[in-house]
């Protein structure tokens, strides 16, 4: 504010100081260089990229005021000590030989398309849906779905950062700053809130060191921290805030697995940057409820879909998945682990428990003709615990991301199996992007397993039995039984992680591969779409939907596979589910 004021008094001719200024003196001269050294030295912060000049506006109610309800007796702290000194989990590009120029030019053209994506969606955006959570790409215009903050905008600020998209991303910094936490509806999706508001604005902050985005994540993380105000400190699916102020908030009793206990990266993160251990301490509480439960479920080593968070038994539920509304969960497990640096040890055996489950259970080998190398994963239904457990071969894109967690789990714990396994799913998306006709996978499909992981037969009868007699899919594809593309990163992300982590240049291809076809399929005359159905050719029928993980995840992510090795680097940083890079501590 100092340096703002004297800035204004300078720029405005104050009578006193700007004469002082214009016919100073030996003395006045001596005296105006020494204050204006000492407000560079002590004024201007230490950070090079923070400017000045943002209108910061404080949010209407202060969270961190709100008296608890049922306040915590002692609260657990971050662990403590020095980082561990985890395994790398990028290759070692250096040690390759290095590109070609031609092929260092291919490269800067895939990444000038992919950011000229960006760009178009962003500058329509800007120019029709200006701080609405979402541009409509087919009409124009925004909409408001996630509680009207502008999720477009925060979740694509790391997005610009790293595109070296500056002066678009300092406009967004500033509107951020303008965003009131109480505006939004009478609840919130805390889930979504945290993905992609809290982890946007606290990634674009470990990128740039803005301090209003700390500011503006912490108000929003103690609006956050509410939702843990509940009898059992377990949070809801849905923050209503007038049942939160009045303390009458309550865990759900059929809430996505996911939903409720993946908010552990970004509050581990909130807290290490702040100090302020009561961050953690929320979600310690859900990890704890995790580990004393993860053995008494009908599928041991795995939570199911939906669970009980007010009453906390997991044993009635019988449906198992890594797809919708169960996904993060997982992921977090790991990624949680190394945003502490190693130094919780029960996520590493909660992780290795879980994965033993999923490679026993859901992950399968596709029947197909040209028995092709690829893995994927299912469902599974347990009816009683002394049920056998069944699979079901439907995959779904969002279950393309556990090739990267696989890929990423097997670099952190040492398990190189796992490396191989996650190369086989993220080759078995790509597979499916390239089976359709569009060049894209459908958002559901069907397969036939083989009994194991090993290759199996060819039954052609079989096949024909299960699929639709007007089937025109790929041989091996029984359906696709939600034919929608709806802009998901899922595939594109482990392909990504799966180059970072092998240096196998072959990813870079189908990535561009996928690019290509996403791009053909759902660009508009404004930015991008999603669309009805992948298995049609030609004009493709779009609808008027971007979300806003589009900036944040997908074009991020295809950006990222062109770039340098050295751009978000993996030993560096950790991503949480929308793609938003933490550091990692050191």
């Amino acid at each position: 504010m100092l340096v703002e004021n004297v800035g204004w008094l300078l720029q405005n001719n104050h009578p006193t100081l700007g004469q002082m200024f214009r016919r100073p003196t030996p003395l006045l001269s001596t005296l105006g260089a020494l204050l204006i050294f000492y407000i560079l030295i002590i004024f201007i912060p230490k950070q090079p990229d923070t400017v000045f000049g943002f209108s910061y506006v404080k949010s209407s109610y202060d969270w961190s005021s709100l008296v608890q309800t049922y306040p915590v007796d002692e609260i657990t702290p971050l662990p403590t000590g020095s980082p561990r000194k985890l395994p790398s989990v990028q290759h070692d590009f250096s040690s390759d030989e290095a590109p070609s120029e031609e092929r260092l030019a291919v490269l800067a053209d895939r990444r000038a398309a992919v950011k000229d994506a960006f760009i178009k969606s962003w500058d329509s955006y800007k120019a029709s849906a200006w701080m609405y959570d979402e541009l409509r790409p087919v009409s124009g215009g925004g909409i408001n779905t996630l509680g009207g903050w502008a999720a477009t905008l925060v979740d694509g600020l790391d997005t610009m950062w790293i595109m070296d998209l500056k002066d678009d991303f300092y406009q967004a910094v500033e509107a951020a700053c303008t965003i009131d936490w109480e505006t939004a509806d009478t609840s919130i999706n805390m889930f979504e809130t945290t993905i992609r508001h809290l982890g946007g604005l606290l990634s674009a902050y470990d990128l740039s060191k803005e301090t209003a985005l700390l500011k503006k994540a912490i108000e929003l993380g103690d609006l956050l921290y509410a939702g843990f105000d509940t009898s059992n400190r377990m949070p809801p699916f849905w923050l209503n805030f007038d049942e939160a102020k009045d303390g009458e908030l309550e865990p759900g009793t059929h809430d996505p697995s996911a939903s409720v206990t993946s908010s552990g990266l970004e509050f581990t993160r909130l807290a290490q940057l702040t100090g302020d251990n009561k961050y953690y301490d929320a979600i310690d509480r859900v990890a704890r409820f995790l580990e004393s439960t993860q053995n008494d479920t009908k599928l041991p080593g795995m939570w199911p879909t939906f669970l009980n968070m007010r009453t906390q038994d997991v044993t009635i539920e019988s449906d198992f998945t890594l797809g919708a509304l169960a996904d993060s969960l997982y992921e977090y497990l790991l990624k949680t682990f190394i945003i502490l640096g190693g130094l919780e040890p029960m996520y590493e055996q909660m992780y290795r428990t879980a994965m033993d489950t999923v490679t026993e259970y859901l992950l399968f080998r596709p029947m197909l003709p040209d028995q092709d190398d690829i893995l994927f994963t299912g469902d599974v239904s347990v009816n009683s615990n002394a049920d056998k457990p069944r699979l079901t071969a439907e995959p779904q894109h969002l279950g393309c991301f556990v090739g990267g967690m696989y890929g990423l789990g097997g670099k952190i714990f040492d398990i190189p199996e796992h490396v191989t396994y996650g190369e086989k799913i993220a080759k078995g998306c790509a597979w499916m992007y390239d089976a359709m006709p569009t060049g894209i996978m459908p958002e559901v499909y069907n397969l036939i397993a083989c009994s194991s992981l090993e290759p199996c037969d060819w039954d052609e009868e079989t096949w024909a039995v299960k699929s639709d007699s007007t089937n025109t899919l790929k041989k091996g594809i029984v359906d696709a039984v939600d034919p929608r593309y709806l802009l998901r990163p899922e595939a594109i992300e482990s392909i990504f992680l799966m180059y970072r982590i092998t240096g196998d240049a072959e990813y870079q291809e189908i990535a561009w591969r996928m690019f290509q076809s996403i791009k053909n399929a759902t660009e508009t005359s404004l930015a991008f779409a999603t669309i009805s159905d992948v298995t049609v050719t030609g004009k493709t029928d779009k609808t008027n939907s971007m979300e806003s993980f589009w900036l944040a995840e997908t074009l991020k992510y295809f950006w990222l596979i062109f770039s340098s090795p050295d751009v978000i680097n993996l030993d560096e940083y950790v991503l949480n589910t929308e793609a938003h890079p933490l550091r990692r501590p050191t």
